[in-house]
C-alpha cells in the first residue's frame, strides 16, 4: 500500500505532515491542506476501500490542525463496520472527534456499538469509549441495559470501561439511574485499583443527583470506604501504584471527595471518618505535590463533614504548612481554603490567628493573586483584640495596593472599623486616613459612611472631626486637593460645623485610651491638625480650592452649597461679603447645575438672617444612620447590604451632602408597557420579544423659592445619574431628599426602593424633616407606612441566595428580589430573569447591580398582573459568575407565594 500511494499522487500520512511543517508561511500551509483535501473528497466519493485506512488518518490529523473535515463523518462510520480492529480503531476515534450528540448521523453508529459490545474485549471497550464520548440520551436509553450487562462482566478492563460508560448514561438520562444502583455498589469490593476508581466515581455522581443513593451508601458504604483508605494509606511500597512514594493516590482522592459527600450534615457517617481522616492528615508526607493533593482533599473533607474540633485544627495547621511552601500555587490554595473556612465555628478562628502573621506577609508578596486572596483573609481574622494592628496593615496595604481594588478595600476598611471600633473617634482618625490615602479612588459609599458617623457624633467629635479635615486639607497642600473623596466630607462637615471650627476649644475626644496612654495624655489635641481656623482662614482655604485645578464639578456643588450654609455659621460681615462674591461669579458658569444653584442662593440671601438660619439649619440624623450607629462596635454587620463595585452606588451624598437643600433630584425613564407575550417561551428559548425592563420613574426639579415668593421656576438641572443602591443608602422613601419638603407640597414624589425583608420604613423615615417646624408648619404631610411584606428564599447555592419579598396591590403583586452573595469570591455578570406564565404579566424593574461583592447584595423590582387571580408560579432564570473562573446558570421553579397575595 505504501508503493501504491505515490503512484496515486497521493501524500502518506508521515509524509502529509513532514510537507505541512516544511510550510514557511500560513499561506503554504492552507494551500497544502486545500490539496489534500481535494484529493481525500475525490477518494471517498470513489469509494477506494484499499486507502480508506490512511484517508480517514490524513483527514484526522487536518482536523486536529483546525480545518474542515466534516465531509469524512460517513467514511469513520464506514471503518466502524469493518472487521478489522485497527479499522474499528480509527472509526470510532473519528467518530468522537468529528460528531457529537446532537448531529443526526450520530443515530447510524447505535446498531454498531450494539454489535461491537458482544465482541471481544478490546472491540467492547472501543465501543464503550466512544459511547461514554458522544452518547445522547437517545442512545444512552437504547444501550443503557448492554452497558448494565457489562458492568458484571468479569473482566476488569470491560467493568472499568462500562463504569465510566455508567457515568455518562445517568448524567443524560437520570431516570436511569436506579438500574446501575446496585451494579455500582458492588464495584466498591473491587481489588482492583482501576475498577475501584471508575466506581467510585460513578457513586460520586449518583449521590449528587439522588438522595436515596446518598442516605443508602450512608449506611451501608462508608465502612467500606473507611476500610479502603486505610488499606492505601498503611499500605507498603506498591511498584503498580506507586506515585512518588505515595499508594494510589488518585484513588485516594477519589474516596475522599465522596467521603466529604457522605459525611456532609450526618454526625454518625463523620464519626466513622474522623480517625482515617487522622491517619491520611498525619502520615502524608507533603514534600511532593501528589502527597499536598491528598492533604488539600483531606482538608477540605474535614472542613465540610461533621468533624471533632481537633481534626479541623488539625486541618487549619496544615493549611498553614501550606502557606509556608515556596509554590505560589499551593499558597494560593491555602490562602483560596482558609478563607472559604473562616467563618465556621470559634475553634476555627482561634486556629486561624496562629498564623495572622504568615497571611499578613502574603500581603506583601510580588505575585498579585496571592495578595489578593491574603487580602481577603485579612478581614476574616478581625476581631474586638486586633482590630487596631491589623487595620494598621490594612491602610498600609491600601497605600500601595492596584487603584482598581483601592475603592473594594476602602469600603470594607470603614465598614470593619464600625463594626469592631475600641471607640468612636478612633473611627474618625481611622475613616480620614482611608480618605486621605484613597480619597481620589473611593465611591460615595466611604463618605456617605463619614458624614453618618460625623452627624451622630457628641459635638466635640463633630469639632475634632472638621478641624482635623481642614487642617489635613489645609497643610498637605496638593496632596490632599487630588483625594476628591477628602475634599467632599471637608467641604460638607465645614459647611455643617463652621461655627464649631472657628470657635471654641477641644479637649480629649471620644476615649481613645489607648492613644492617651501612648503620649501621655497629648493626643493629636492641641497639634497642628487641631488648630482652630478663623473665618477668613476658612474662605481662603474654600477660595484656593476652587481656583486650583482639582476642584471637579461635583467638589463644587459642594462647596457651593457649603458656602451658603456658613451664611448661617459665620458672624463677620466681610465674611459675609466674600461668599456673596464666590457665589455670585457663578451667575454665568457653563455648568447649568453651578449656574442655577448660584442664582438661587443669591436669593437666599436677600432674606433676613433669621429666616435664612431656620432654612440652613443643620441636617438632622438620618433614621438609618442611627440604626446603623446603634450596632457599631459589636462585631456585627451594621447594614443589611454590602458595597458593590465603584459607579454601581446609588449618589446619596450627592442628594443629601452636596445638594445640601434639595435643588435637584435625579430622573429617569418612565417604567415600559408589560409585554403580553408567554414569558416561558421569551426567557427560555421562544420567539416572543424580549421584555423591556423599566427604569426608575422620573421626578420633577424642586423650585427652592417657589413657595416663598422670590420669583419664577427656577431653570432645569440636569438629572443625577442613575446608579445601583447603595451600601449605606436610607431605608426607605423621601431620605434622597431629606429637605424636599422643607417648604410645602412642592417637593416632588420619589420612587420608593425596595424594602429589606419583612419590614418597613416608619412615617419620619419616609420623611424625616417633613415636619421640620412643628405641626402643620409649611404644609409638609406624612406618609402612612406600607403593608409588610412576606419573604420567601427561592434560590441558594454557592453562597448566593436570592430572596423574593412580596406585597399585594389590588390584583397586582409588587416583588423585590433580593440577591446576597454570602459566599468568599465576588460575583459578577448577575442576573435573574423571571418568567410567568401566559395568564400573568411581568414588568422588570433594573437590577441594581450586576457585580456583587462578597457579603454585598443587589436587588430588582418587578411588578406581576394577576388579572384573572390565578395561583402565581415563577420561573427563575439565575446567572452569575464565581470569581471570574466559573460560570453558573441555574432554573429553579418558585410557587410557595402565600395564597393571600392573589385569593
Amino acid at each position: 500500500m505504501d508503493k501504491l500511494l505515490p503512484r496515486l499522487g497521493a501524500y502518506r500520512l508521515k509524509d502529509l505532515i513532514k510537507a505541512i511543517r516544511g510550510c514557511k508561511t500560513a499561506a503554504d500551509e492552507r494551500a497544502v491542506i486545500a490539496k489534500e483535501s481535494a484529493y481525500l473528497r475525490t477518494s471517498f466519493k470513489e469509494e477506494n476501500v484499499d486507502i480508506r485506512h490512511q484517508n480517514v488518518a490524513k483527514l484526522l490529523y487536518i482536523h486536529m490542525l483546525g480545518y474542515s473535515a466534516h465531509f469524512g463523518q460517513i467514511e469513520c462510520l464506514k471503518l466502524v463496520a469493518s472487521p478489522r480492529f485497527a479499522d474499528k480503531r480509527l472509526g470510532y476515534l473519528g467518530i468522537m472527534l468529528l460528531l457529537d450528540e446532537n448531529q443526526e448521523v450520530l443515530t447510524l453508529v447505535t446498531n454498531s456499538l450494539k454489535n461491537d459490545m458482544n465482541s471481544q474485549p478490546f472491540i467492547v471497550g472501543l465501543a464503550l469509549c466512544t459511547l461514554g464520548n458522544i452518547s445522547s440520551a437517545e442512545m444512552a436509553r437504547d444501550l443503557s441495559g448492554e452497558v448494565e450487562r457489562l458492568l458484571a462482566s468479569s473482566n476488569t478492563y470491560i467493568r472499568k470501561k462500562a463504569a465510566l460508560c455508567a457515568l455518562r448514561v445517568v448524567r443524560k438520562v437520570p431516570d436511569l439511574l436506579e438500574n446501575f444502583v446496585s451494579r455500582a455498589k458492588s464495584l466498591l469490593n473491587e481489588r482492583n485499583h482501576g475498577v475501584l476508581l471508575t466506581g467510585v466515581t460513578l457513586l460520586t455522581e449518583m449521590c449528587k443527583m439522588s438522595n436515596e443513593v446518598l442516605v443508602d451508601l450512608r449506611t451501608h458504604s462508608v465502612a467500606t470506604l473507611v476500610r479502603h483508605l486505610k488499606n492505601l494509606v498503611t499500605a507498603g511500597f506498591s511498584p503498580e501504584h506507586d506515585v512518588n512514594g505515595i499508594t494510589d493516590p488518585f484513588v485516594q482522592v477519589k474516596i475522599l471527595r465522596l467521603m466529604r459527600i457522605l459525611g456532609k450534615g450526618d454526625a454518625e457517617a463523620s464519626e466513622a471518618m474522623n480517625d482515617v481522616l487522622a491517619q491520611v492528615a498525619t502520615n502524608t508526607e507533603a514534600s511532593k505535590n501528589v502527597g499536598n493533593a491528598i492533604l488539600y482533599e483531606a482538608v477540605l473533607t474535614i472542613m465540610d463533614i461533621e468533624s471533632e474540633s481537633s481534626l479541623r485544627v488539625l486541618a487549619i495547621n496544615i493549611l498553614g504548612r501550606f502557606l509556608s511552601n515556596r509554590d505560589n500555587n499551593i499558597r494560593y490554595v491555602a490562602l483560596t481554603t482558609l478563607t472559604k473556612t473562616s467563618q465556621n465555628t470559634t475553634t476555627d478562628a482561634s486556629a486561624l490567628q496562629r498564623h495572622r502573621a504568615t497571611i499578613l506577609e502574603c500581603l506583601r508578596d510580588s505575585d498579585i493573586s496571592i495578595r489578593r486572596r491574603a487580602l481577603d483573609l485579612s478581614f476574616f481574622l478581625i476581631n474586638a483584640q486586633n482590630i487596631r494592628i491589623l487595620t494598621r496593615e490594612l491602610l498600609s496595604f491600601l497605600e500601595v495596593c492596584e487603584g482598581d481594588v483601592k475603592n473594594s478595600v476602602a469600603i470594607r476598611i470603614c465598614d470593619f472599623a464600625g463594626r469592631y471600633r475600641p471607640n468612636k473617634r478612633w473611627e474618625v482618625d481611622t475613616v480620614c486616613r482611608v480618605l486621605r490615602v484613597a480619597g481620589a479612588f473611593v465611591d460615595q459609599t466611604v463618605v456617605n459612611h463619614f458624614i453618618k458617623l460625623v452627624t451622630t457624633s457628641p459635638p466635640e467629635l463633630q469639632q475634632y472631626a472638621v478641624r482635623k479635615l481642614y487642617n489635613t486639607v489645609k497643610n498637605e497642600g496638593e496632596k490632599a486637593l487630588t483625594q476628591e473623596g477628602l475634599l467632599q466630607v471637608t467641604v460638607w462637615c465645614v459647611g455643617e460645623f463652621g461655627d464649631v471650627l472657628v470657635s471654641g476649644t477641644s479637649g480629649l475626644l471620644g476615649g481613645d485610651e489607648e492613644e492617651i496612654a501612648q503620649t501621655g495624655g497629648l493626643a493629636d489635641t492641641h497639634n497642628q491638625y487641631q488648630t482652630a481656623p478663623t473665618e477668613q482662614d476658612v474662605l481662603d482655604m474654600i477660595a484656593d480650592m476652587l481656583k486650583g485645578p482639582y476642584a471637579t464639578e461635583l467638589v463644587k456643588e459642594y462647596t457651593m452649597t457649603t458656602l451658603v450654609k456658613l451664611t448661617s455659621r459665620f458672624t463677620q460681615d466681610s465674611t459675609l461679603s466674600q461668599i456673596r462674591g464666590l457665589l455670585t461669579k457663578y451667575k454665568v458658569n457653563v455648568q447649568l447645575e453651578l449656574q442655577q444653584r448660584s442664582v438661587e442662593f443669591e436669593q437666599l440671601l436677600s432674606l433676613d438672617r433669621e429666616s435664612r438660619t431656620a432654612l440652613l439649619e443643620r441636617m438632622p440624623v438620618l433614621e438609618s444612620a442611627a440604626k446603623e450607629e446603634a450596632k457599631k462596635g459589636m462585631g456585627v454587620p451594621t447594614t443589611e447590604t454590602a458595597p458593590v463595585a465603584a459607579g454601581q452606588q446609588q449618589n446619596l451624598v450627592a442628594d443629601l451632602g452636596g445638594d445640601l437643600l434639595g435643588l435637584s433630584v435625579g430622573g429617569g425613564a418612565a417604567p415600559a408597557k408589560a409585554q403580553n407575550d408567554d414569558l416561558y417561551n421569551l426567557v427560555f428559548g421562544g420567539g416572543a420579544p424580549a421584555a423591556k425592563a423599566a427604569a426608575p420613574a422620573s421626578n420633577n426639579i424642586l423650585d427652592l423659592l417657589g413657595d416663598i415668593g422670590l420669583g419664577g421656576p427656577a431653570p432645569a438641572t440636569k438629572a443625577m445619574p442613575p446608579s445601583g443602591q447603595s451600601f449605606y443608602a436610607p431605608s426607605a422613601g423621601n431620605q434622597n431628599d431629606l429637605l424636599g419638603d422643607l417648604f410645602g407640597g412642592g417637593a416632588p414624589a420619589m420612587s420608593p426602593q425596595a424594602p429589606p425583608l419583612s419590614t418597613q420604613p416608619s412615617a419620619a423615615a419616609i420623611d424625616p424633616l417633613g415636619d421640620l417646624f412643628g405641626s402643620g408648619g409649611f404644609g409638609g404631610g406624612s406618609a402612612a407606612p406600607a403593608a409588610a411584606a412576606k419573604s420567601y428564599v427561592a434560590y441558594e447555592k454557592n453562597g448566593f441566595r436570592v430572596t423574593l419579598s412580596a406585597k399585594r396591590d389590588g390584583n397586582a403583586i409588587d416583588v423585590t428580589a433580593d440577591m446576597k452573595n454570602n459566599g468568599m469570591s465576588p460575583l459578577s455578570d448577575v442576573a435573574v430573569q423571571v418568567a410567568v406564565p401566559r395568564s400573568l404579566q411581568i414588568t422588570m424593574h433594573p437590577q441594581s447591580s450586576n457585580m456583587i461583592a462578597p457579603g454585598a447584595s443587589a436587588s430588582q423590582r418587578m411588578r406581576i398582573e394577576n388579572p384573572t387571580k390565578v395561583a402565581v408560579r415563577l420561573r427563575l432564570k439565575v446567572v452569575y459568575n464565581i470569581g471570574g473562573q466559573q460560570q453558573i446558570e441555574d432554573i429553579v421553579e418558585f410557587s410557595q407565594f402565600d395564597q393571600s397575595l392573589w385569593s
